[in-house]
C-alpha cells in the first residue's frame, strides 16, 4: 500500500521537514509563484510555465506531462487556455498522428520572448541586493538543491522486462558492456537472464526512470532456497552522479527481503570498476567464483535483513 503524506511525517526528523517548509514558502513568495498574473502578464504560473515549456520548437502534449509531473487533465486544461487566448495550436505530430503537438502561434512566439525576458529579469533582481561573496554562495546552494531535488524526483519501480522502456535499458546495458569489456561481450556467451527470468515468479525487474524517461536498471534471478543473482545492473550516463546506481541496488536489496532471501550474489567484470567500488561501499564481500560467468572477474555475497530480522 503507498505510503501517505502523514506516514512520511512520521518517518522523517521534524526539524528537517520545518526548514522544507520554510524553504518551500519563501521561495513560491520570492519567484512570484502566488502572483495570479505572473511576471506582470495575463498568465497564471501554470500557463506561463506550460508556454516555456513548449517553446520556439514545440513539444507533443505526452512529453509535457511526464516532463512536468502533471496529470493529463490538467495539462488539457492549461493547453485549452492558452488556445482560448490564441497563444499555442495543439494538433496531431507531423511525424505520428496519434500523438498531439503543441505550437507556438506568431501571439504566443512574441509572449514567450517577453516572459523568458522578464524571468531573466526577475532573477537578476534576486542576485542585485547581494555581495559577490553571497551572490556565489546562493547560485552553488541553488545548484546543490536542484541536484538533490533531481534525486528526489527519481521514480522506482518493478516492471515487466518486455516493456520498452526496460527493453532500452537491456539494449543500453548490452551496448555498454560490448564498449567496455576489453573483447566485446556476447550475451549467448554469458549466464542467461532472459526476460522470462527476470519477472515474477522467477524473478523481478526494476526500472529507474526521471519524467518518464528510463534511466537505469537492476534485476533480481531467483534460485529456490539458493541465493538470488543481481543482473542487469545499469544506469545511464545521463544520470550518473546522482546515486541511482545506489538507490537502484538498495531497492533491490528491499525487493529480496521481501520475498525472503536472505542472501544475494553478483559477479561483475573488472572493467567496471566504478561498479565494484559501489558493491564494495554497499558491503558486498568478495568470495571465491561461485559460477561460471567467463566475463567475471570478482563474485559478490551479501546477506541482507528479511521482514522478520
Amino acid at each position: 500500500m503507498p505510503m501517505g503524506f502523514s506516514d512520511y511525517s512520521q518517518r522523517m526528523d521534524r526539524a528537517m521537514v520545518s526548514q522544507v517548509r520554510r524553504f518551500n514558502r519563501i521561495v513560491t513568495q520570492r519567484v512570484g509563484a502566488l502572483e495570479d498574473r505572473f511576471l506582470a502578464r495575463d498568465h497564471s504560473l501554470g500557463e506561463a510555465r506550460m508556454l516555456w515549456e513548449i517553446g520556439p520548437e514545440g513539444r507533443d502534449v505526452r512529453s509535457l506531462r511526464t516532463g512536468l509531473s502533471l496529470d493529463s487533465g490538467y495539462v488539457s486544461r492549461l493547453l485549452r487556455s492558452l488556445e482560448a487566448a490564441r497563444l499555442v495550436t495543439v494538433s496531431p505530430s507531423d511525424t505520428d498522428k496519434r500523438i498531439k503537438s503543441a505550437r507556438l502561434t506568431a501571439a504566443g512566439s512574441a509572449e514567450w520572448t517577453v516572459l523568458d525576458e522578464r524571468a531573466e529579469c526577475r532573477a537578476e533582481s534576486l542576485l542585485a541586493p547581494l555581495t559577490s561573496a553571497q551572490r556565489v554562495r546562493l547560485v552553488a546552494a541553488m545548484a546543490d538543491v536542484e541536484h538533490l531535488m533531481t534525486v528526489a524526483m527519481v521514480d522506482m519501480a518493478p516492471i515487466d522486462p518486455d516493456d520498452p522502456r526496460a527493453q532500452y535499458c537491456l539494449q543500453s546495458y548490452v551496448s555498454e558492456l560490448n564498449r567496455r569489456f576489453e573483447a566485446g561481450w556476447d550475451p549467448s556467451r554469458s549466464i542467461s537472464a532472459a526476460e522470462a527470468e527476470l519477472r515474477p515468479p522467477a524473478g523481478i525487474f526494476l526500472l529507474a526512470s526521471l519524467h518518464g524517461k528510463p534511466m537505469g536498471c537492476v534485476a533480481l534471478k531467483f534460485h529456490g532456497d539458493e541465493p538470488a543473482e543481481i543482473k542487469r545492473m545499469w544506469v545511464s550516463d545521463s544520470a550518473r552522479g546522482l546515486g541511482i546506481g545506489r538507490r537502484l541496488l538498495h531497492e533491490i536489496e528491499a525487493q529480496a527481503a521481501i520475498h525472503g532471501i536472505p542472501t544475494l550474489r553478483l559477479e561483475t567484470n573488472r572493467a567496471l570498476k566504478e561498479a565494484i567500488n559501489l558493491y564494495r561501499s554497499a558491503g558486498y564481500v568478495e568470495v571465491d567464483a561461485f559460477n561460471d560467468e567467463p566475463y567475471a572477474h570478482h563474485w559478490f555475497e551479501k546477506r541482507i535483513a528479511g521482514p522478520a530480522e
